[in-house]
């Protein structure tokens, strides 16, 4: 993982909104303001339909999702959408993958949950096997713990593509997810609940222990949360206090020695007292999770904490996702 000498060298990305409505408008504003990478997520839409449309409409702008929830499918559910855009976009996507957690999984999608590190070990490499196959031509053959993918006949193998497959981050905080990037990724989607601290003191030293030789680069990408004004710092605030709540995002708040406020936020959330949560957000955590200021105080911000580390960075407003334009003047500011 290769150090970055200043921000003028990160890729600057965006956050696509949801809609089908409006992907094209923020791909095309995406080019003209000069961002280098569009990302849309898989909160309320599945993401893949509307990245079809982002790479019709536009030419250069890297493209993908942060991140398609890998346990709600299996590798051969994303490893076709994943091959069709990697070809129709001419190799601009950067598939981003992520485990979610055991209530949504289990809950909501009624998909199995077990060993999620391993799991996602498996589905990587299982996605790689089927690309692979469809590459060469060899017979599949990936037989997992987790996993079976044995069968491909010509009927049902895909068009080529001149491209080869897409990258692929994983989105990861605890430690067995991070190694499992760092073993089987091409880059880390690393969560915007997150301090420089545990940037550098757990992340980076995982990521970095654990790729193995001859692995290839590894990126960083990182999603910080960004303040303009004062509405953006409500809107953080609340959203700091919302994953504060999940005991997986713990570990970030015990490393500053606020495990306990870990356990109150969870406690209130059950309660559903969400309002009651937000004031739990003290200045001091804000600043240390969010980039707050004038354009040119945030740039500078983001310069001094992740000028050295980070290969791409995208701007994290929470709550309704702004349009691009909403940021052209700190992707300027950035430059």
């Amino acid at each position: 993982m290769g150090a970055r000498g200043n921000l003028t060298d990160v890729k600057i990305d965006a956050r696509l909104r949801d809609s089908l409505e409006t992907i094209g408008s923020d791909v095309r504003s995406c080019e003209e303001i000069g961002y280098d990478g569009g990302w849309n997520a898989e909160n309320v839409a599945d993401p893949f339909p509307a990245l079809a449309l982002a790479a019709e409409g536009s030419q250069r702008l890297e493209i993908g999702p942060s991140v398609a929830i890998a346990f709600a499918r299996t590798p051969m559910t994303v490893a076709y959408p994943a091959w069709d855009l990697q070809r129709f976009s001419g190799g601009r996507l950067v598939l981003g993958l992520g485990s979610q957690i055991r209530p949504h999984i289990q809950r909501r999608f009624s998909m199995p949950w077990s060993k999620p590190a391993a799991r996602m070990h498996e589905f990587v490499t299982a996605l790689r096997a089927i690309w692979h196959t469809w590459e060469t031509g060899e017979p599949l053959a990936h037989r997992g713990e987790f996993y079976d993918h044995s069968l491909m006949t010509p009927n049902f193998t895909p068009p080529p593509n001149p491209h080869g497959p897409p990258k692929v981050f994983l989105a990861a905080v605890g430690p067995h997810m991070l190694r499992t990037a760092a073993q089987v990724a091409d880059g880390l989607f690393a969560h915007p609940f997150l301090t420089e601290r545990y940037l550098r003191e757990v992340i980076v030293p995982e990521i970095t222990a654990h790729r193995p030789d001859g692995a290839g680069d590894f990126e960083l990408a990182l999603s910080p949360f960004v303040a303009l004004d004062e509405r953006d710092v409500e809107a953080v605030r609340r959203q700091i206090s919302f994953y504060g709540s999940t005991p997986a995002y713990r570990p970030v708040l015990e490393l500053h020695g606020w495990g306990e406020l870990q356990d109150e936020l969870n406690r209130l959330s059950k309660q559903g007292r969400w309002d009651d949560m937000v004031p739990l957000v003290t200045d001091d955590i804000l600043h240390e999770m969010c980039a707050v200021g004038s354009e040119s105080e945030v740039a500078a911000t983001l310069r001094g904490r992740f000028g050295d580390v980070a290969h791409r960075l995208r701007f994290n407003r929470p709550g309704d996702a702004p349009a691009p334009t909403r940021f052209a003047g700190l992707v300027e500011a950035m430059r």
